[in-house]
């Protein structure tokens, strides 16, 4: 038997028997967890996130979440959470529908805990029974199979209805997810999600939940951009007494103000005493100023950039005007050497992938490697292709010499390896 639903986002179709379907749902759910052959095959997107949430040992039959977090902690994230911000945006578009539709509205930070919950008294009456409440962890790894944890875990909006979900107790829901990103950096920042009882799932509230989250992140936006307008108020004077390059940018590397160079709209985000390369001008040195910080200039002696692979843990070392040590983990231990290898032509994420992994078929998880190194070597790392900036001087270690590499399975170290001998 062919699954009546089209591959996608929405759990059900307009015009669809709804009991129905649950039913046939339940028979797959049992028989895929029994071992027997299921009447029909679950959707793509539920087939990878049960695989993912039985490989971490989600008990089925498991009744509420982990013990939420307390009050007090609830309050510190919801006050540094970017979503606090657009919480008038999001209850204008969701509150009162969920009201009326026996839904509730929840936002969740970008590890899944529940951090605000509005919407029907009687729905939420329902998932206080569940465990389904503020300070709740409702990732794949704690509670299985939903919305949120499989939109966390696949970046992307989810439907989940009744036997879909992975935990038996949570059959008679349904919830249409969506995950908010941080305009500014890309950064997932939460999941904004609408539930209620099993009956009452539609596919349009996927398209609801999407234009809700798309108005958030437009806000965020545009507030992005009023707070850039304020740091331009105070970049003049601060650039006026700035010899050479320099610029002003805001805590996630947006350009605010130059001077001394060409105009550009964005560097590595700053951190204080770490240098940041910019491609074709120079690496400068970030100080904070109100709003932001200010980029000077770097005298021109060359970064040194020491790749001590046999440490514990394993560490670059970037000497220049200061000292820094930062920690790697053998995959970006791995990339660096490659990087470094590869010279000024760099690598694209297609090659990094088959030099990583022996394919090409890795580019989503290379990019995310690549994104956090970045982030942590503050700029040196150029993009597009990857290569380590040229005002850096990299110092590695013979791939035959040291002892991580010679452990490594990254067809391309071997390589490397090969070529020395």
């Amino acid at each position: 038997m062919r699954m009546t639903v089209d591959e996608g986002v929405c759990a059900v179709r307009p015009g669809m028997d709804i009991g129905r379907h649950a039913r046939m749902l339940a028979r797959v759910h049992d028989a895929l967890l029994s071992g027997d052959r299921p009447p029909a095959p679950p959707r793509r997107l539920v087939a990878r996130s049960w695989e993912r949430v039985r490989a971490q040992g989600v008990d089925p039959d498991r009744g509420q979440p982990r013990s939420p977090l307390p009050v007090d902690e609830v309050e510190r994230r919801r006050a540094v959470s970017p979503l606090q911000r657009v919480l008038p945006e999001l209850r204008a578009a969701l509150t009162s529908i969920a009201d009326d539709a026996a839904h509730i509205m929840v936002i969740t930070d970008a590890e899944g805990r529940l951090l605000w919950r509005e919407g029907s008294v009687q729905v939420r009456c329902r998932a206080d029974r569940l465990g389904f409440i503020e300070g709740a962890d409702w990732s794949e790894g704690s509670v299985g199979t939903n919305a949120i944890g499989t939109a966390l875990a696949e970046t992307s909006p989810v439907q989940m209805f009744a036997a879909e979900h992975f935990v038996r107790s949570h059959h008679v829901w349904t919830c249409t997810a969506c995950p908010v990103h941080d305009p500014r950096s890309g950064e997932l920042i939460g999941v904004v999600d609408v539930s209620g009882p099993a009956h009452t799932v539609h596919p349009a509230t996927v398209a609801l939940v999407g234009t809700a989250v798309r108005l958030a992140e437009a806000s965020l936006w545009r507030q992005h951009e009023g707070r850039l307008d304020a740091l331009r108020g105070i970049a003049a004077p601060i650039l006026s007494r700035v010899n050479g390059a320099g610029l002003v940018v805001d805590e996630h590397g947006w350009v605010a103000a130059v001077t001394g160079m060409p105009s550009l709209d964005r560097v590595a985000a700053p951190r204080p005493d770490r240098p940041i390369s910019v491609h074709g001008v120079g690496v400068f040195l970030p100080e904070p100023v109100p709003g932001g910080y200010l980029l000077r200039m770097e005298d021109k002696a060359r970064l040194r950039l020491t790749l001590e692979l046999d440490a514990r843990p394993p560490r670059a070392v970037l000497d220049g005007s200061a000292r820094w040590v930062h920690p790697l983990s053998t995959r970006h231990a791995e990339v660096l050497v490659l990087l470094a290898a590869a010279g000024e032509k760099g690598m694209d994420a297609g090659a990094l992938s088959a030099a990583l992994y022996g394919d090409r078929d890795h580019l989503v998880t290379v990019r995310a490697e690549m994104s956090r190194l970045r982030r942590s070597l503050g700029g040196l790392l150029l993009a597009r292709p990857y290569r380590i900036a040229p005002e850096v001087e990299v110092v590695a270690p013979d791939p035959q010499e040291s002892e991580l590499l010679r452990r490594s399975t990254a067809p391309g170290v071997r390589r490397l390896a090969a070529a020395r001998r």
